[in-house]
């Protein structure tokens, strides 16, 4: 499982103590979980109005982060393209993989002063969060149009022959250029009824060519056929080819256009390739930072918490826990003997169960301090 549960307990006479006797419910006698000790430095307590009102802000800090850190991880999967499998190695944190780097959390000094206030940390965390999330928009945004533009293109050179385009199908032999009175048509003509066209296209309209039709082009459907006609028959024949079921493409020959449109495929093909490395780059720094500021969220808010609930001095221990799949309601009920005496009327609430007039956040409760954290970031489709 990549769910993780963060939670605290008071400390006993020790906090090694309160460690241990977690540990042996939990992991020692039944198995249940596998266990970290998640170390929280000494920060700055503030007043008890100032975590009050932390608390809340920490809360919404937390889901704002977690949804620019998804975002971060989900556009890298879309960049990625054929590639997506792949995602899962450039998300890392700190260099390493995710699980490594919460099991071994270590609090950055240096990003996120402990001399300073919570609220300070806080407001560090989320400038830098809200800088990330707007320069993801503008990358993202700059990126899509290259690709869109670029597909758009690509789009017309697939497909079926009414719609696709024909620029790299014919060449400058196929037309009759340069004279005054004849053209070239290209019209497609579904394979069930070539035969009918062999037999028919001469009569069509007056003036058209015999025998200079010719097969330029096969798809799944249908071909591509050449006719050569006189200029002033063209409206005629275009009128009985339709009648008969025969559809004359809206083409003009123009070797500077298809010229044109092909430099405009490759400039694009070119500028994407360019910006590719760079931008997957960008996307695996600001996953990671992403990602440890959302972990010193929850670092704070299990500090501000355990703080709020147990009082002071400041004496808890917060532990890691990594539930086995098969056993997470046995591990919830072990956990709520446990600690059951730190809050009596704390019997377990899911936030799924719908209470009227009960308000959680989204968030359950339990009489120990308690938020999960999710390392599979990724809902592919």
């Amino acid at each position: 499982m990549t769910e993780f549960w963060l939670i605290s307990a008071p400390g006993e006479k020790t906090c090694q103590q309160t460690w241990d006797k977690m540990s042996m419910a939990t992991a020692h006698i039944n198995n249940l979980s596998t266990n970290h000790k998640f170390n929280i430095p000494d920060l700055k307590v503030g007043t008890l109005d100032i975590l009050v009102g932390l608390s809340d802000e920490l809360a919404k800090l937390d889901a704002f982060v977690e949804s620019v850190m998804r975002k971060v991880a989900q556009y890298m999967a879309d960049v990625l393209e054929d590639t997506r499998d792949k995602v899962q190695e450039n998300l890392l944190a700190n260099g390493v993989d995710l699980v490594t780097y919460i099991t071994r959390f270590q609090w950055d000094m240096a990003k996120y002063p402990i001399k300073q206030p919570l609220k300070n940390i806080s407001e560090i965390i989320s400038k830098q969060v809200s800088q990330i999330d707007n320069d993801l928009k503008v990358r993202a945004s700059a990126y899509n149009s290259l690709k869109g533009n670029l597909q758009s293109l690509e789009r017309k050179s697939v497909g079926s022959l009414m719609s696709r385009s024909l620029a790299d199908i014919v060449k400058k032999d196929d037309f009759i250029l340069d004279s005054e009175y004849l053209t070239t048509l290209l019209v497609v003509v579904q394979k069930t009824s070539y035969a009918d066209w062999q037999k028919t296209y001469e009569t069509l309209a007056e003036m058209v060519v015999p025998r200079s039709t010719e097969l330029l082009f096969e798809d799944q459907d249908s071909g591509l056929f050449s006719v050569t006609l006189f200029r002033k028959a063209v409206d005629v024949f275009k009128h009985k080819a339709r009648e008969n079921k025969f559809i004359v493409r809206d083409f003009q020959y123009n070797e500077e256009e298809m010229k044109a449109d092909k430099e405009e495929m490759n400039r694009l093909s070119t500028d994407k390739k360019k910006q590719f490395g760079p931008l997957v780059r960008w996307l695996k720094v600001n996953f990671s930072e992403a990602f440890i500021a959302w972990i010193h969220i929850k670092a704070l808010r299990v500090f501000t918490e355990s703080v709020l609930r147990y009082g002071l001095p400041v004496n808890f221990q917060a532990m890691l826990l990594q539930p086995s799949k098969k056993n997470v309601k046995k591990l919830r009920e072990v956990l709520q003997d446990l600690y059951k005496h730190l809050d009596s009327s704390a019997t377990i609430i899911d936030a799924s169960m719908d209470i009227p007039g009960l308000n959680l956040s989204q968030q359950e409760y339990y009489p120990y301090v308690y938020y999960k954290i999710e390392c599979n970031l990724l809902d592919f489709k």
